[in-house]
């Protein structure tokens, strides 16, 4: 995900929910259990799926 987003140079906040125990709990109330979550614009996308972010990305 990192690699996808910095080739194409979109900056990004990294939040690492093993070690930031805020992280996690932020996580846990947009109901997630699993990573990776990006939130682009207000829309969460659950895993690397290349085509919806790219497409959150453009709007």
């Amino acid at each position: 995900m990192k690699a996808w987003l910095s080739q194409r140079q979109v900056p990004f906040t990294e939040k690492n929910v093993r070690e930031d125990p805020v992280a996690l709990d932020e996580l846990k109330k947009m109901g997630f259990n699993s990573i990776p979550v990006t939130v682009i614009g207000g829309e969460r996308i659950v895993g690397f799926d290349q085509e919806r972010l790219a497409k959150a990305l453009a709007s």
